[in-house]
């Protein structure tokens, strides 16, 4: 993935709700904002950075060739030109699925002032293209009605535990779990397609047989047309930011997640389990023709 910008950027302050650290926002210029991907045909991203702070957050490993001084979760960069540079894409580029996005949230709190997603998504479906929406904000509840206009889009969300005060932990910035349920309910209830990526599934708090089938409910009781999981992965900077939360919360479980992800025996093992577990809960609830794979 390509994400081009000039050396020179602009710090512009903001406030916002919560007991939350003020991140730093810059505006840089991109070259590209669609480019080709793994996720699916191609991926769209008019973010840099953050600022939902989820302690397994993958997408660090976009400071390895984008540094900044602040942590994880504290800066975005916003890539001003977004529609000037997708237009001149979208002349030459085939139509196909867009993911939205892969090293951003799309629909993370900028959004709702600088309307850049909005701006693309509209683009991308004038254009024939496909959007698939991947998010954990309950932002993307004021587009639904566009994406129902343009008929080419699909929304789904990230559950990555059904318990809010555990959710709150981990993704401190997101939405509740509560909100994310309201998104699916409402882009079904708008005749759009649905998804629900359950996941990362955290060791020792969601990756239970118990809680796999609590998950699987939900996506049974809205109807999602296509359900994902993933386990937690090793990523550049993921484990310092993994360790460090559970050091807080729980410090019992630090030993157990370092076997989880450094020693490839104890993983297997592991993600065997887990995999049994997933279709299980699937079977159990009658939604196994809809789930995508398992870790």
């Amino acid at each position: 993935m390509q994400q081009e910008n000039g050396p020179a950027c602009r710090k512009i302050s903001r406030g916002n709700e919560g007991p939350r650290v003020k991140p730093v926002i810059r505006e840089i210029v991109a070259k590209t904002v669609l480019n080709r991907s793994k996720l699916g045909d191609y991926s769209l991203n008019c973010y840099g950075g953050c600022e939902h702070a989820c302690a397994y957050c993958y997408a660090r490993f976009m400071q390895r060739f984008h540094p900044h001084d602040e942590p994880w979760g504290e800066f975005v960069d916003v890539k001003a030109n977004a529609p000037e540079a997708l237009v001149k894409q979208l002349r030459r580029a085939e139509p196909g699925g867009v993911f939205v996005s892969s090293a951003c949230d799309a629909y993370q709190p900028i959004e709702r002032e600088r309307r850049l997603t909005r701006a693309c998504a509209q683009m991308l479906m004038r254009y024939g293209f496909d959007v698939h929406v991947l998010t954990k904000s309950a932002l993307v509840l004021e587009d639904i009605p566009m994406y129902a206009a343009g008929r080419r889009a699909r929304i789904g969300v990230t559950i990555t535990t059904p318990d809010e005060s555990a959710a709150r932990l981990w993704e401190p910035h997101a939405a509740s779990v509560a909100k994310r349920i309201e998104v699916l309910r409402t882009a079904k209830g708008a005749g759009l397609r649905t998804a629900v990526m359950f996941g990362p599934l955290l060791p020792g708090i969601s990756d239970d047989g118990e809680t796999l089938d609590r998950l699987m409910a939900i996506a049974r009781d809205l109807d999602v047309d296509v359900i994902w999981t993933d386990a937690l992965n090793l990523r550049p900077k993921v484990w310092p930011s993994v360790q460090a939360l559970l050091a807080k919360v729980r410090p019992a479980l630090i030993e157990p997640y370092r076997g989880l992800l450094f020693n490839e025996a104890k993983r297997e093992k592991y993600l065997a389990g887990l995999r049994r577990r997933i279709e299980a809960a699937a079977e159990h609830n009658k939604v196994a023709s809809r789930l995508a794979g398992c870790p």
